[in-house]
Order: structure tokens, then sequence, then C-alpha cells
């Protein structure tokens, strides 16, 4: 082949690579149409050309690679609480996609677009959303971060960096939750599985280690598992497949009878690994907080209240209060009628009475509070003797001024603000906070979703302050 035939053959391999960019390539390498004559007059050999050509061309295919290295997928960075979700990232650790896999995790994510963030921030802002979202606010809640990398040492990198990321994240926001991580280099079952199950590939393959333990489960049961269950069931051989949170949820309720009550919530921290393996449920109902201990594999309820509609009188309500009478013990104006005995007045002479009752372990109880000039009084009383379990008293230096409304009628001026009946409310509270300034009613209540927290003017009814809130 020639020198031009070479010439001409390299040129044309440049411009059939990519014409795009020929013209930029060219332009950073020098003009090549016309070659300086020399001082003797006499035009430079092109014996040059074919060597600036392959320069240019070099450029081209460099770039091109690094092109590729910077959309290519390195990793791909898994994070599963019960969100869970999956950063795809290049080699330099930026993001090139962020999936949501679930319908907890789209909540999580919300309108934040993450694509082309570095992945330290992407984690920090996916770990903050988390802990506002309730998600790693209990001691027994864990997140696992998974690595898929087929470079190990890369892969080892990646898990020791995010580790120490999301430790810091949790701390500055005093979180609980417990970290696990792990790699594992790509496997197509893995991600089959992982897409039929909506999970990520990082929870599949916790998924697999645990079938590995016990190849009688299901790996469909197990992806339903939270991590924190997962991790439990790990740690203790796989005996069997829990019932989960929400049957375990279930069985409190209905041994408790409160399966036809509206307005109940609850909260569930599995204990896979203790003995016995078990759930243990609070529920947050209008008769007050229960607390239920459920074996994990039977559902059968080892520990709490049951019947809680009996005690409780079938669900009635004192009028100021909106906490439980009961048929069992005492009514709520017993109770009253205790307090103000042990304190030798009668209802006319003191002023911000307020009766409150709630269970305690199962145990229905009374405080009672008011106002006697200028000495605060605040009763506990027994809920099925009526004995007073404890009594305090605090003199201020004067009585509060002017004539008070009473505690239903800062309760009713809460409520009528908010929309709401006393039926559409649980959880109320209210406080005098007489011995201020202005003297005032600390009215706290929940409705749904929401908690309301109100300050009243004791002595006028208005609304000094309102706070709203969602109920975590």
């Amino acid at each position: 082949m020639t020198e031009q035939q070479l010439e001409n053959t390299l040129h044309s391999a440049i411009e059939h690579a990519a014409p795009d960019r020929l013209d930029a390539i060219l332009s950073r390498c020098g003009a090549q149409e016309q070659a300086p004559a020399s001082p003797s007059g006499k035009k430079r050999s092109r014996r040059f050309v074919p060597w600036l050509i392959a320069a240019c061309l070099a450029l081209l295919v460099v770039g091109g690679v690094s092109l590729q290295q910077a959309t290519a997928v390195a990793s791909v960075i898994s994070l599963d609480v019960n969100p869970s979700f999956e950063l795809r990232i290049s080699s330099s650790e930026k993001v090139l996609s962020c999936s949501a896999l679930n319908a907890d995790a789209q909540a999580v994510l919300g309108d934040m677009d993450l694509k082309g963030t570095q992945l330290d921030v992407a984690v920090n802002a996916i770990i903050g959303s988390l802990v506002q979202n309730g998600y790693l606010d209990s001691i027994s809640s864990a997140i696992l971060i998974s690595v898929e990398d087929n470079d190990t040492q890369r892969a080892s990198r990646l898990q020791a960096d995010l580790t120490s990321q999301v430790d810091t994240a949790l701390q500055n926001a005093s979180a609980n939750a417990s970290i696990l991580s792990q790699t594992f280099t790509q496997d197509a079952g893995l991600e089959t599985q992982a897409q039929q199950n909506n999970i990520s590939v990082g929870k599949a393959a916790l998924i697999q280690s645990i079938l590995a333990l016990n190849s009688s489960l299901s790996f469909d049961d197990l992806a339903a598992l939270s991590v924190e269950e997962l991790q439990q069931l790990q740690e203790a051989g796989a005996p069997g497949l829990p019932i989960g949170r929400e049957q375990a949820a279930y069985a409190a309720q209905e041994y408790a009878g409160v399966l036809e009550v509206s307005a109940i919530t609850w909260e569930v921290d599995p204990e896979l690994d203790e003995s016995p393996a078990h759930y243990e449920v609070e529920l947050y109902t209008q008769f007050g907080e229960f607390e239920y201990m459920v074996d994990a594999y039977t559902g059968e309820v080892l520990g709490g209240p049951s019947g809680v509609l009996e005690s409780s009188g079938g669900a009635t309500t004192t009028p100021s209060t909106g906490r439980p009478s009961s048929a069992s013990g005492i009514s709520a104006e017993a109770a009253k009628s205790a307090a103000l005995a042990a304190a030798g007045l009668t209802e006319s002479q003191v002023s911000a009475l307020t009766v409150k009752g709630d269970y305690d372990d199962g145990r229905l109880e009374y405080d009672v509070a008011f106002w006697y000039n200028s000495t605060e009084y605040e009763f506990e009383i027994d809920g099925t003797s009526g004995t007073v379990l404890k009594q305090e008293q605090e003199a201020h230096a004067s009585a509060p001024s002017g004539n008070l409304i009473a505690s239903e009628a800062a309760r009713d001026a809460a409520l009528a603000h908010a929309g709401l009946s006393l039926s559409d409310i649980r959880d109320l509270d209210i406080e005098a906070d007489l011995d201020e300034r202005i003297p005032s009613y600390s009215v706290e209540f929940k409705s749904g979703s929401m908690e309301y927290e109100y300050k009243i003017n004791a002595s006028t009814g208005e609304i000094l302050s309102v706070e709203q809130d969602y109920d975590d």
C-alpha cells in the first residue's frame, strides 16, 4: 500500500468511526489541508500525515471509551428496609438511575430526582427521607445495603464506604436502626426472581442465603417479609416461616376484641431471634394502649389483656375527655368524687376540673386534676376500687384571675376549629396551665393520620395557638 493509499484509508476510517466528532477532533490536531512551505520553497514531506491522522484516531477512540465509561453501569446498589430502592451507578459513582421498587419506596422518594447526583448525596437523601417517614426509628429496625459488582475490589470498597455513610446519617438523625451489608456478583437468576417479586436483587440475595438454611421455605413467601424479619430469621437458623407483622397485629386485635372498632392503629416489632420467637404488638385504641406478645409461628397470643371492649364498659367515654368509663369498675364520675372527697372539697368550690381515664398494663386508672383558689391538685384513682393511688398538690403565688371556662368548653373550641366531633377523635388529652400569665388549656388529640395540639385561653375560650402534624 502506498503512502497516499494509507492516508486515504485512515482518513476514511476516522470519518466512518464518528463523523459527528471528526471536525472537533481534527481542530484539536490542527488544519490538514495545506502543508506550509519550507524556507527553500519546497513543500514539507507528507510522511508525517499518517502519524497525525493516527494520533487523531487515537484521540477519537479514547474519547469514545471515556464517554462509554461515563454512561456504563459499573455497580448496582440496593437499599432495603421495607421500601426497596435500586441505584445504578457509573465507575465515577454518579447515579445513572434510581428506581423505587415498591409503593412504599415511591412514597419515600416523592418528587426527588436523584439521577445525575453523586452516590453519597443520593444515599443521604434516601436515608433522610426514610427516617422522616418513620421507617428507621425502631431499635429493631434494619437496613440492608447490597453491592452488585463483578469487580470484587470495587464492591468491597463501596460496601465499606456506604456502610460508613449510612451509619453517620443514622447517628445524625438519632435513628436506632442496625445496618446489614453484602456484596455479590451479577446473577441473572437472582435478577429474574427479584423482578417477579418487585424486590431488589440485594433482598433476593438475602433470601437465597435463608433458603440455603431451610430449602422447604418459599422464595415468594420470604419476599413478603421485611429486611428486619429476614435478618432475625437468618440468625435463628430459619426454622420455619413466621406469620408476618400484619397477621400478628390481626391476632392481637382479635384477642383484644377490637376488630370491629374503628380508628385502631398498631405497631409491631419482630423478635424472631428470641425464645420463644414472637412479635411484640402495641395496639392504640380510644380505650388506651395495650401490649401483646404473639407467637411468631403459630399466631397464638402469649400475653396481653383480652376483652378490651367488655372491660371498658362497651366503649363508652367520659364527656370531658373521650376516655373510657368502666362497667366492671368505677365510672369517671365516681373517680371525680373520690378525688374531691380526698381533698375535702366540693365540685362547686373548684375550677379547671379534668378527669381522664386510661389503661396502664391493662388496669383502668383515672387522672383527676383541679384548682382550689391558688392550689393545684392532681389525683391518680384506681379504676376498679376507687382508691387514691397518688395525690399531689402545688401552691402557687396567686389564683388564676377571672372567670375560667370549663375544660369541656376548651375541648369543644378545639374540635370546632378542627371541624371534628368527639366521635372522630382518639387519645384526647386536656391539661390546665392556669399559673401562666395567660391561663390556658392544652388540648391534644388524634384523628385519622393527623395529630392536633391546641392552646386555648382559659378565660375567653380564644384559640392562642394550633399545631397540626402527621401522626407517626
